[in-house]
């Protein structure tokens, strides 16, 4: 035998013992036979039998294995089993997030073992570490976290392969060519897993849709969808469901309800909304206080449990807000007619009413079903232009209009709905700076309390007919946004205190967001420090003021929208849940989502349980709203990866028109296989890869967060401006490769 032919031998045998030692150790409180095992392994010829035999007695006399029965085999467990979840990196390698442990637990590509991103696993931990980490290996897979994948298909003449999108999907999926769902090769399509037997290098899987050709926009929008397996279309017997609800106003239905119809009422939001889901009420009353409603679509009076309808709002649980189209938790005869809050219609509310004074302390607070009329819609930019135009008008602190002829009522052309320039009634105007006056009074008592103030900068893009990005504007918030945000915050705290103080054991859906995490916010300081700023973390109070600062300090520099993003990051996430442990970042004791029933299911629920408790009734089961809650949660955080995908998406299709520009950008990452810039007038950001970076040989730095020359010395560290030019611009992989020109020569 040649020396190539021993090695092959060896390397086939060693690969029969581990593939054994890990069926025996995967069904570890089972045994099995050497047929069975065979049967495992997809072979029934004489000498493969063999083989298995051989092996069995050879891992038996090494006490590796047991014999429990004649010819009946188990692994010997020596180490602990933990659970935790994988989180896989580009490069095949991962992380295990397990609580058994302070820090993640890594596993090599090696002792993945079929594991998935995301997938719930069970896993030993060696009592090596390396480099100082925990590191171990995956024995089981005790749930997928996903099945369906997204991919371009490559069609051979008796099988398929789909090679996903999803770059921590680190095997193309087999698929038998009767299982191609008709796809033509290089199509894009979604692909659900079926199986992924224990001798196969691939997972096998079954074409379930073709979406289209690569790079064509719908396919690429509706491929984001896919591969979160959020939905771009209601099922035609939903839609029909939806199409055939009584949504009319009736005297009956208004009998039940608080009649507020006469009481000046009003809406602010972008100007191009098509679900206005809030108002605002606004009366002085004879007491000198002010009465303010806040009133919100009823979608419970349409939604009704147990209904296909409720089913499939459930099921989305959140509206999903892509770059050039919304796709929508209800169906439009809901979410953009019969529970929008248009102008000019009567509507049923759900509202939260509450009399303050000027001080925003409140002296009476109200809940129910009302029947409302708006009176006016406005858009923040029109809002803005009253706020704006009557900054030197005092605004008396007693309740009353004494100086309401001295008002600016007029909405320039340029901001106006219409294309021109109007009046608005002035008792609306006042109304507006009254509560604008209110508004910062509530925020200003907020941040006392150590509430954290993100007004990170949005990217949004103009498109053309065809959805092409022609523009990149950044939107930020004014104090129009701001009066909204307050009134909204105050009901669904109110709310959620209203059942939570009153009766703590009663169930309510809350909306949680925990303290940050001690190791993140040292991240943090670690990070902005190279900027020169610094953070205080000795107690809350003084971590809510630092971070305050922190952001206050970053606005407006160039790099604002990467401090802003890593602070951000630092937080703990927000999430749903019947158990109150309060709102750090809002530092609310109680808080809920009251105030967008048409977008958010978890608001549904909230006016439901608020309903059901006005009504006297019992609490309602703790552990079924719980698992509501956990859905809601994961469902809000797939819609929020596809609103990021989209946003990566446009802004790839942005930049392919403008490939001979240089850019000026922000370094916002730093990593051994390269640099991420942020360019600076559009926030794209890209990759610059060592490899392309030809003058020298550079090295990760990581203490530094830095690449360095090995000759020059030259360092690109995280927070350098430099200067790029786009070198590929791949839709198909949402994937922005820049090639560096150099640094940025300072003035």
């Amino acid at each position: 035998m040649t020396r190539k032919k021993k090695r092959k031998s060896k390397k086939g045998i060693s690969n029969l013992t581990n593939t054994i030692l890990s069926i025996l150790k995967k069904d570890r409180n089972q045994s099995f036979n050497y047929k069975q095992i065979a049967a495992k392994l997809g072979v029934n010829d004489a000498s493969s039998r063999n083989q298995i035999i051989k092996t069995l007695a050879k891992l038996t006399a090494k006490q590796e294995i047991i014999q429990v029965d004649r010819g009946k085999f188990k692994a010997v467990i020596n180490a602990e089993y933990h659970t935790g979840i994988l989180d896989l990196s580009a490069r095949g390698s991962g992380y295990i997030i397990c609580d058994d442990f302070d820090d993640d637990v890594f596993i090599a590509s090696n002792n993945i073992n079929k594991a998935l991103n995301g997938d719930e696993v069970e896993f030993y931990v060696y009592k090596r570490r390396k480099r100082g980490k925990l590191e171990g290996e995956i024995t089981n897979i005790i749930k997928r976290e996903k099945s369906d994948y997204v991919g371009v298909i490559q069609i051979h003449s008796n099988y398929a392969f789909v090679i996903a999108d999803s770059t921590k999907m680190y095997k193309d999926i087999f698929v038998p060519i009767n299982k191609t769902f008709k796809a033509q090769d290089g199509d894009k399509v979604l692909v659900k897993l079926e199986d992924w037997p224990e001798n196969a290098d691939s997972p096998y899987g079954k074409v379930i849709q073709v979406l289209g050709k690569p790079g064509d926009h719908n396919t690429e929008i509706h491929s984001i969808l896919a591969e979160y397996g959020l939905p771009h279309e209601f099922p035609q017997e939903v839609e029909a469901f939806a199409n055939g609800l009584d949504t009319s106003i009736t005297a009956e239905e208004i009998s039940k309800r608080r009649d507020m119809r006469k009481d000046l009422t009003f809406t602010i939001d972008p100007k191009d909304a098509k679900d206005f889901d809030d108002a605002l009420s606004f009366e002085i009353l004879d007491n000198g206080l002010y009465e303010i409603g806040i009133h919100i679509a009823d979608v419970s009076h349409y939604l009704q449990e147990g209904t296909i309808l409720d089913d499939e709002a459930y099921e989305r649980a959140t509206s999903v807000y892509l770059v050039d189209r919304v796709v929508p938790m209800l169906p439009e005869v809901l979410s953009n007619k019969a529970c929008s809050l248009r102008p000019h219609e009567e509507k049923y509310t759900f509202s939260a009413v509450f009399q303050m004074n000027d001080k925003c302390e409140i002296k009476n607070e109200w809940y129910g079903r009302t029947v409302t009329y708006s009176d006016a819609r406005y858009a923040y930019e029109e809002a803005q232009a009253i706020i704006e135009n009557n900054m030197d008008l005092v605004i008396p602190a007693k309740a009353g209009i004494h100086n309401i002829d001295e008002i600016n009522n007029t909405i320039p052309k340029e901001v106006s709905l219409t294309g021109k320039t109007y009046q608005t009634p002035k008792e609306i105007a006042f109304a507006i700076l009254k509560m604008d006056k209110l508004a910062k009074i509530m925020r200003q008592k907020r941040m006392r309390s150590g509430a954290i103030s993100f007004d990170k900068v949005e990217v949004k893009f103009h498109l053309d007919q065809e959805s092409n990005p022609v523009g990149v504007f950044f939107k930020t918030s004014k104090e129009a946004n701001k009066l909204i945000e307050e009134f909204m915050l105050l009901a669904n705290r109110k709310v959620s205190e209203f059942i939570g103080k009153k009766d703590p054991k009663k169930t309510f859906v809350y909306r949680v967001h925990d303290e940050p995490d001690d190791s993140k916010l040292a991240s943090l300081q670690g990070i902005v420090s190279k900027f020169g700023y610094k953070l205080n973390f000795k107690d809350r109070k003084t971590t809510s003021a630092s971070l305050n600062n922190l952001l206050k300090e970053v606005h407006g520099k160039k790099e604002q929208n990467l401090v802003d993003t890593l602070t951000i990051r630092s937080m703990s996430k927000a999430e749903y849940t019947t158990h109150n442990i309060g709102h750090y970042g809002l530092a609310f004791d109680y808080y809920s989502h009251f105030t967008s029933p048409i977008r958010r299911y978890p608001d549904v629920m909230a006016h439901r349980l608020l309903q059901h408790y006005l009504d006297g009734g019992k609490s309602v089961s703790e552990e079924a709203y719980e698992e509501k809650c956990n859905h809601s949660s994961a469902m809000e955080n797939l819609a929020t990866k596809a609103e990021r995908d989209s946003i990566k998406y446009m802004q790839i299709k942005f930049m392919q028109d403008h490939k001979n520009e240089a850019f000026v950008g922000v370094i916002s990452g730093v990593t051994d296989w390269g640099i991420y810039v942020e360019v600076i007038s559009n926030k794209c950001e890209g990759m610059v890869s060592v490899r392309d970076m030809k003058d020298d040989h550079y090295a990760f730095d990581q203490d530094q967060y830095a690449i360095v020359g090995r000759n020059t010395k030259t360092m690109y560290q995280l927070g350098d401006e430099v200067i790029v030019k786009v070198k590929n611009a791949d839709l198909v992989k949402k994937h922005l490769d820049f090639d560096l020109v150099g640094k940025k020569e300072i003035e």
